[in-house]
């Protein structure tokens, strides 16, 4: 591939990030919190290519200048040319990949062959006065586990997330966590009990809204501690725009 077809992939590239950061697209990738670095790296490769671009119609104007200099002998020399490979343009099938097909998040099949990711915290915030107070799952998950639900006891709690179920049919309610970008997602679980709809799909999305409970269970994968929340109202809710929870080893 020449310099000219390069600057124009790099171009498609840095468009293509721009494109994404610039719209929601980019969550399905990459954390929020990255959002600037993901358009700064856009226009630097949109500025590469086009300087890419100028530096080689500058340089190929030269030659043939110099080439008229050089005589006939000089003239055959630049007129001669390698063809470039057209398999290398397969390259831009996943930049288009990238503008026009949106992947879905991660859900349950991920969750259910993953083991809860659930981490101690560094520090356990005051909670505001709000009944019902909303949640995050990691953040609940780490109260009721790690500080034994002190701060949540006599607090009704609104949780949301997506459902993913055991395989002897335990629902839990999971945010996949990241610790940078999609690649390194990891769910985090809570098991429900209560006031739990008869019919649950995984992968559908639900607000609960419920009270905490000193139950646990282990994770069947990797023997992770998964609290319960004892459910007294559920509700069908679309999927957030950032359906990745970003709480997670912030």
């Amino acid at each position: 591939m020449n310099r000219q077809s390069q600057a124009a992939v790099l171009f498609l590239l840095g468009t293509a990030l721009l494109h994404a950061g610039t719209t929601d697209l980019y969550l399905r990738y990459v954390k929020a919190g990255l959002r600037p670095l993901l358009l700064a790296s856009g226009a630097i490769l949109i500025v590469t290519a086009l300087a890419t671009a100028w530096y080689e119609r500058r340089r190929a104007k030269e030659e043939h200048d110099h080439g008229h200099d050089g005589g006939p002998e000089r003239e055959h020399d630049h007129g001669h040319t390698h063809p470039e490979p057209r398999i290398s343009w397969l390259l831009v099938l996943p930049l288009l990949a990238l503008i026009l097909v949106a992947p879905p998040a991660l859900g349950s099949y991920s969750a259910t062959r993953t083991g809860t990711a659930l981490q101690e915290p560094l520090a356990y915030p005051a909670l505001p006065a709000t009944d019902p107070l909303p949640l995050g799952i990691v953040d609940y998950a780490g109260r009721a586990v790690y500080d034994h639900g002190r701060t949540l006891e006599g607090r009704r709690v609104r949780l949301t997330g997506f459902i993913a179920l055991d395989r002897d049919g335990t629902p839990y309610l999971v945010r996949m966590a990241l610790n940078c970008c999609a690649a390194d997602a990891q769910p985090v679980k809570v098991a429900l009990t209560g006031a739990i709809p008869p019919v649950l799909q995984p992968d559908a999305w639900l607000t609960v809204t419920g009270t905490y409970t000193p139950r646990q269970a282990r994770d069947p994968v990797n023997n992770g501690p998964i609290p319960y929340l004892e459910v007294t109202a559920a509700k069908p809710t679309p999927e957030p725009r950032d359906p990745y929870d970003e709480s997670y080893n912030n």
